[in-house]
């Protein structure tokens, strides 16, 4: 069962909802403030207020009346309009309250219907669950039950309703206390809408606690005022009535010194419950601030400006020794949540990298500061270019652009991919961690995920960015070019290992385009420009890139030597395998052909995972056994069936369960609603950890059974389809025989005769 979040109503109180007390309410208050409106300002040729003001202003007043008593009557005219303008605000508040949360309760019936056909129950707490119904019910027919990521989206999708209907009651609520809250005086400065609302109420809590923080003393407070800045920062971060006033009402200086004072007090790193709770303030502050920077206006853009210009500035504790975190030390490490505004992002990124090639002597030191300010804290130094690479992962325009572009000037100048990713002279060194390895290649795997994905790099249901317009198919050429200078680089496990946490983005990045990989390997001696693979991959429809067939192998191989990758990559492969073949419309010879292609790219992957274990436990045979066992029994699991075609091609492949990031597979055919696609993950399957094997013999048959199941489920999708085709005895086995050809002819052009320990 999937858990919904806390403090949000639950399906069943959204569900049980009676909007009918509260359109009555509605009613009642438009017939109000037509009464009020009338009595403030006349109509319907009754008597008014304003007709008394009016009167009193020009009537000749003497001695004591000519003050006081007109000074009453003006007054007692002027509380009339402010009553009518209340009630005005207490309508609109409802008005919209009503609309909003009919929206949310038809949002929710429509997902439990919907969810309900693909067998996925919603609870009342709003927890969703797998609901197969027995055999009995289906008549004996077998029911396909939903997956861990079905789950998890649908889990997704029933708490955002939750939480938007949460969002409506919390505002509404302390809209409509506010307004009642002097009960012998009105007001004409009331909300107009719930929107109205929103942003008045952000803009008083930035107010709030601008004046607490100008206190000073951050460091001092309890765990039971952060858990309050906290609560806010998480109901407001959303709001630009909020994140804006915040952000510029402490302004850049007093924004990076109230993070510094709070991460990192004059006592040293914060720790225990504190900490925890710290971790959830940087991330909600990042998507505050994320949220502001997309303002423009000239307060906002006096705080970009003035924060790029805080780059090199130090951030002490005590301003008297001015030694600590620059400001870009400070603000990058703000910026691992949130989607940032692309040209802050460019500016800032820019001049961050000037500061670190321009820095004095060696630019290793230019981040070299022990201050905590991340939580948890991480054995990562205080590397800006880190924290920047994870903003550059949530914004996949921004990370594009980036890559793209340069710093340095005159032979000094660069490219941002040469500098940041490439490996020859002038490229970056990266700063080193406590453990002796290079640091922050994780994050510069995330900006390039998002870069040549199109989507955030940790995006819980990604989906492939369409190509319908013009401007997006310009911006799939421009992931795919970048896509094909990834490949490039990344030709060797040696330069993999050499940044040490990339490994998990580029088989993401390989799963993602593994059209266009599968595209370029079809080119054997320059064939493709003769052999029909642009209609069979369809490589116009679909905007393939080639990336050429010996980069793409090498790419491939070095990827898969990775196991956790390894496992990424051929899933994804099987599953774009089976809708090639599926696109071919039932062709036979070209089923066959692509076919055949697909095994040649399993044996390719195989080959490379076979390598990377043979050079991993050398004469170790018993732990290499583990792992063909282990790849072997994962192989087992996806073989199964999620890709439906109508032409008989195996229905599918049941992707890995508890994985960290899904990833959008791009499907070679089209379906009702748009482009096919399925979100798979990896995950390592330790199900053999109890079995034990004594000898070489035991060992070496492991070996053969893994290598079996490898090429058992390299053929499935071919099997399914000659079977269910019709296909003859005599035409499996002709078609076997050059699987088995091909597959081989894949592990050749893999195999670089380095193979040690079996």
């Amino acid at each position: 069962m999937k858990m919904a979040t806390t403090d949000t109503l639950t399906a069943q109180e959204l569900t049980d909802l009676r909007l009918g007390t509260l359109s009555t309410a509605v009613s009642d208050w438009k017939t109000m403030v037509g009464r009020l409106e009338r009595l403030a300002t006349g109509g319907d040729g009754e008597l008014s207020a304003a007709d008394l003001e009016k009167k009193a202003n020009t009537a000749d007043w003497k001695g004591v009346n000519a003050t006081v008593s007109r000074e009453f009557v003006t007054k007692t005219a002027a509380q009339f309009a402010d009553a009518a303008a209340a009630a005005k605000s207490v309508l609109a508040v409802l008005r919209d309250a009503h609309d909003a949360f009919k929206q949310h309760k038809e949002d929710l019936r429509t997902a439990i219907d919907e969810l309900g056909k693909s067998n996925i129950y919603v609870h009342g707490n709003g927890n969703v669950s797998s609901s197969v119904p027995p055999g009995a019910v289906t008549g004996g027919a077998e029911v396909r039950a939903p997956t861990d990521e079905e789950l998890d989206a649908a889990q997704s999708r029933i708490t955002r309703i939750l939480w938007e209907a949460s969002e409506t009651d919390r505002i509404a609520a302390r809209a409509l206390r506010q307004l009642a809250k002097n009960e012998y005086d009105f007001t004409d400065q009331g909300p107009g809408s719930l929107k109205d609302v929103d942003r008045a109420q952000g803009k008083a809590d930035a107010e709030y606690w601008r004046k607490e923080i100008a206190k000073g003393n951050v460091d001092d407070w309890s765990d039971e005022k952060l858990a309050r800045f906290n609560e806010t920062l998480e109901d407001q971060r959303d709001n630009p009535g909020f994140t804006e006033n915040f952000a510029t009402g402490l302004g850049a200086d007093g924004t990076l010194q109230f993070w510094r004072d709070l991460a990192s007090p004059p006592g040293g790193a914060v720790e225990g419950d504190k900490a925890k709770l710290l971790a959830q303030v940087q991330e909600n502050l990042s998507m505050s601030l994320a949220n502001a920077s997309h303002g423009d206006s000239p307060a906002m853009e006096a705080w970009k400006k003035d924060m790029i210009a805080a780059g090199g500035k130090p951030f002490p504790v005590d301003p008297s020794m001015p030694m600590g975190p620059n400001g870009f030390q400070v603000m990058s490490s703000l910026m691992g949540k949130g989607k940032f505004d692309n040209d802050f992002l460019h500016d800032y990124g820019s001049a961050m990298l000037k500061y670190e090639r321009d820095y004095p002597g060696d630019p290793k030191t230019a981040w070299r500061d022990s201050t905590t300010l991340s939580y948890p804290p991480s054995s990562n130094p205080n590397d800006s270019v880190a924290g920047f690479m994870d903003a550059l992962g949530h914004n996949p325009e921004a990370s594009l652009d980036f890559f793209n572009g340069s710093t340095g000037q005159g032979d000094d100048k660069l490219s941002n991919w040469d500098y940041l990713v490439g490996h020859d002279k002038g490229a970056r060194e990266w700063p080193v961690g406590e453990d002796g390895k290079p640091a922050g290649f994780d994050n510069l795997g995330h900006a390039l995920e998002s870069a040549t994905l199109g989507y955030p790099y940790d995006e819980k249901n990604p989906s492939i960015p369409p190509t319908k317009t013009e401007a997006q198919i310009e911006a799939r050429e421009a992931r795919t070019d970048l896509m094909s200078r990834v490949v490039g680089n990344y030709s060797s496990a040696d330069v993999i290992d050499k940044q040490p946490g990339v490994s998990d983005s580029l088989a993401r990045m390989a799963s993602g385009h593994i059209d266009s990989l599968n595209y370029s390997a079809a080119d054997f001696g320059g064939s493709g420009e003769v052999n029909g693979r642009e209609a069979r991959f369809g490589a116009d429809k679909n905007h393939l890139a080639d990336f050429g067939s010996t980069s793409a192998t090498n790419f491939l191989r070095a990827v898969a030597a990775d196991e956790d990758a390894y496992n990424t990559v051929s899933a994804a492969q099987q599953a774009y395998g089976s809708s090639v073949m599926a696109a071919q419309g039932g062709d036979e010879g070209d089923v066959k052909r692509v076919a055949m292609h697909s095994m040649t790219m399993h044996g390719i992957l195989d080959q490379s995972r076979f390598e990377s274990i043979g050079k991993e436990f050398g004469d170790e045979k018993e732990a290499a056994n583990r792992e063909l066992e282990k790849q072997g029994a994962w192989r087992d699991f996806a073989a199964g069936a999620v890709i439906g075609t109508g032409v008989g091609v195996a229905s599918g492949v049941i992707i890995p369960a508890g994985a960290a990031a899904a990833i959008a597979v791009p499907l070679a055919f089209e379906v009702v609603g748009g482009a096919a696609e399925t979100h798979m993950s990896n995950q390592t399957l330790d199900w053999l950890k109890e079995n034990e094997f004594d000898n070489t013999d035991e060992a070496l048959k492991g070996i053969d059974k893994a290598r079996d199941v490898g090429q058992h489920n390299a053929m499935t999708p071919l099997l399914n389809y000659a079977q269910r085709s019709g296909m003859s005895d005599d035409g499996i086995w002709d078609l076997s025989e050059d699987a088995e050809e091909a597959y081989n002819k894949g592990r050749t052009r893999s195999d670089t005769k380095d193979v040690r320990g079996f």
